[in-house]
């Protein structure tokens, strides 16, 4: 199965002469340490020089979903939360040290990802550092998944209510793995205590003043796209059973649809068994 992130070679033909080997010693540049002025704070985030996995540099979509947040904090008070894609851990340590926001940040599995995060947790102040996805630890006690999209989880309850990402639609053939994995963190949610929240609960809770559903994916997608490719993401969403609403700003909220919700489920738990 394809991995959620893959390296810029894949984009090239190799008869236009495009060196793996010379991007993978690129892979281990130096980094940079700049600050970037987030709302009501500055940030020291240290960035890779290069990267292969995207996961370099600061995008501008991350301070305009930041700005959009900190205008409705009300959505994301008291979240248990996980970020896809998370890259530096700006965003996170953001949310972190503006809201105290119980989030945990994810990317693909590398260690000078995981390990630049904790770096950037630590000079901001934050210790202990934001836990972090990566297969075959733990967080609270729980087994969790490296952030390959579309790989299966070895894990049956999810109990994020709130995922968040920003500007992950780059790659257009991903779309299929990564709906795959929404629908799993979206369909399979579970409660921290591990009781299984009901369809019902999920539209009791929609209607509270908390003005999100649990689970809920708030993403924001800034950097521009054919129109096609961005209705083939939103379109697959839809057919895997999943609402898609505009919230304002280019910040879409994804959820799971009632109707499809249930079968979901049980699907997934057919293809667990089989």
């Amino acid at each position: 199965m394809d991995i959620a992130l893959f390296s810029p070679s894949s984009l090239f033909a190799d008869d236009e002469g495009y060196d793996s080997d010379k991007e993978k010693m690129e892979s281990h540049q130096s980094y940079v340490e700049r600050k970037h002025h987030f709302p009501g704070m500055d940030l020291l985030i240290r960035e890779f020089s290069f990267h292969q996995l995207n996961a370099n540099l600061l995008w501008p979509g991350t301070f305009a979903f930041a700005e959009w947040l900190v205008q409705h904090q009300s959505l994301i008070g008291r979240r248990r939360s996980i970020e896809l894609g998370s890259g530096t851990g700006a965003l996170a340590i953001f949310l972190r040290k503006s809201f105290e926001l119980d989030i945990t940040t994810s990317d693909y599995d590398d260690q000078e990802i995981e390990e630049n995060i904790a770096y950037n947790c630590r000079v901001n102040g934050i210790m202990p550092v934001l836990p972090h996805v990566k297969p075959g630890s733990n967080v609270s006690n729980m087994p969790i998944f490296s952030d390959s999209w579309g790989d299966d989880f070895p894990i049956t309850g999810p109990d994020w209510d709130l995922i968040i990402a920003s500007d992950i639609l780059l790659y257009v053939k991903q779309y299929p793995n990564l709906i795959k994995t929404l629908a799993f963190l979206l369909k399979f949610y579970k409660t921290k205590d591990d009781s299984a929240i009901s369809i019902m609960e999920k539209e009791h809770k929609s209607e509270t003043n908390e003005g999100l559903p649990r689970p809920a994916f708030l993403m924001s997608w800034r950097r521009r796209i054919g129109k096609e490719d961005e209705l083939l993401f939103f379109n697959g969403c839809k057919d895997a059973g999943l609402e898609v609403k505009h919230m304002g700003s280019r910040v879409f909220c994804i959820t799971p649809r009632e109707a499809t919700a249930r079968k979901g489920t049980e699907e997934f738990t057919c293809e667990a068994s089989t």
